[in-house]
């Protein structure tokens, strides 16, 4: 039987995106299937956790983007309070950079937001299945750096950052102070203010202003700009 196999009826799927159009959208694609149904959508990261607890769906798609609290984290602690759910990280930027992470956080598949419908459809029955879904391309994207005859991998300086810096990055582009960072990472102060510096230092910037600039561009350019 598969993971988390609701019985007697369809697969129940939990959507987390912040973005009501694609949220629709996403709704339409699903509900046209007899074996999956829509048992909610949610806009955040808070909610989703409360929802999970309240609606135990099979499958949670997750953007990576949402407000406050990353896609990521929000893989993480719900892989850590229920294990049986099955998570397919949905989102827009590149696998490169994301793609691994997710994987490491527990998700167990990451399909990029311009793929077609058939195609996301394939995913999400690939994962309930219990497999892991990651696009052929991302996966030769790893077999490659794997392989001793490539050489060194190139990695881009955002990709140097660690997950926890990635995600100060993405909050600093977004508008955050250091204040509003701590409480919505639940981190001191000072943890923040050393992310930021270690940040600054990993993508060689030479003040705060530059900072703040590239997370900026780095979120409005939907994450390829480095």
């Amino acid at each position: 039987m598969p993971p988390n196999k609701t019985p007697g009826g369809p697969r129940k799927v939990l959507i987390v995106d912040d973005h009501a159009v694609f949220r629709e959208g996403l709704l339409r694609i699903l509900s046209q299937e007899k074996d999956l149904t829509v048992c909610g959508e949610v806009e955040d990261a808070t909610t989703a956790l409360q929802k999970v607890a309240q609606l135990k769906p099979d499958l949670a798609i997750i953007d990576v983007s949402l407000e406050g609290m990353s896609g990521i984290d929000l893989t993480k602690q719900l892989r850590s309070r229920h294990p049986a759910l099955r998570i397919l990280v949905l989102s827009m930027h590149k696998e490169t950079l994301h793609a691994e992470r997710a994987l490491r956080a527990g998700a167990h598949g990451y399909i990029m937001k311009r793929e077609s419908g058939r195609k996301l459809l394939g995913a999400i029955r690939h994962v309930l299945q219990g497999h892991t879904y990651i696009s052929e391309e991302f996966s030769e994207h790893m077999l490659g750096n794997l392989s001793p005859r490539t050489g060194k991998k190139s990695v881009s300086p955002i990709e140097r950052l660690s997950d926890r810096e990635l995600e100060v990055f993405r909050l600093i582009g977004q508008g955050y102070g250091t204040r509003q960072m701590a409480d919505s990472l639940h981190l001191s102060i000072k943890t923040i203010e050393f992310h930021r510096e270690s940040i600054r230092a990993k993508l060689n910037l030479k003040n705060t202003f530059e900072l703040v600039q590239h997370a900026i561009h780095w979120n409005f350019y939907e994450r390829d700009s480095f």
